[in-house]
């Protein structure tokens, strides 16, 4: 339930339009509902500003659906992360609505109009096309909340000169996630030539020597740029929720 839907329904029994019981029982399941397999957390919109997402990965389908059923009813929109296309496939035969990004592995269903409260540019960069997976969770993850979003892909060190010929893109945003495996260098070159926060992702792609991401994430970690600041490995959806948060009006 969003802020303004609370502010109406009160409103509503305050001028008298809408019976206290009536209230009441659209309230039955405020602030969570026990599905049996979950707890579907109603109030998180109120606290948060943002609607309980779900984490695909580990869940069957018939979980994933009544979750989605009971968010649903609700009004609530809804993003599934870490969703594999069998369980998508399942999960759009019941919502028709339901849109899947393959790459992202992501699954999105409107149910309102989705609100723009960004006050500037999201922008996602990826050093390789390898790490384009998670930065496509970011990408869906952070239009979903309600952002501008741009992604400038493949400009990692190897090759630097591809980062450098789009400056002005990276001087424009409000708030940069840059995606990066290997050795993940990337974030603390883009640190050094912006003025605007910079959420590092490290990724699993890279050799044995990059064991799964670690690499990655311990170089971020020792940026010597200020202002970056570092996720979970292939964490693309945190990485977005973040800079939702700070490109929120």
């Amino acid at each position: 339930m969003k802020p303004d839907d609370l502010k109406t329904m009160l409103d509503s029994v305050k001028q008298g339009t809408l019976a206290v019981d009536d209230a009441l029982q659209q309230l039955r399941h405020f602030p969570s509902q026990d599905i049996g397999c979950a707890q579907v957390d109603h109030h998180r919109h109120l606290r948060q500003g943002t609607p309980e997402m779900i984490f695909g990965e580990g869940k069957t389908a018939a979980q994933i659906v009544a979750i989605t059923a009971a968010m649903s009813e609700k009004g609530s929109n809804i993003l599934v992360t870490r969703l594999d296309s069998d369980k998508a496939a399942q999960v759009m035969a019941l919502f028709p609505g339901a849109i899947y990004y393959d790459e992202a592995r992501c699954l999105i269903i409107e149910n309102q109009p989705p609100e723009q409260h960004g006050r500037g540019t999201i922008l996602i960069v990826s050093a390789g096309t390898s790490d384009i997976p998670v930065a496509s969770e970011a990408v869906v993850t952070a239009r979903f909340l309600g952002n501008r979003v741009e992604q400038i892909y493949d400009v990692g060190v190897a090759g630097i000169h591809r980062l450098l010929a789009r400056r002005e893109e990276l001087a424009a945003a409000t708030v940069i996630i840059v995606v990066a495996g290997m050795e993940g260098a990337l974030p603390s070159v883009v640190g050094g030539l912006v003025d605007k926060p910079v959420i590092a992702v490290p990724t699993s792609v890279g050799y044995g020597a990059s064991f799964g991401g670690i690499a990655a994430l311990l170089g971020m970690l020792n940026s010597c740029a200020s202002g970056v600041t570092v996720v979970n490995i292939d964490n693309g959806f945190g990485a977005a929720c973040a800079a939702n948060l700070m490109n929120r009006i």
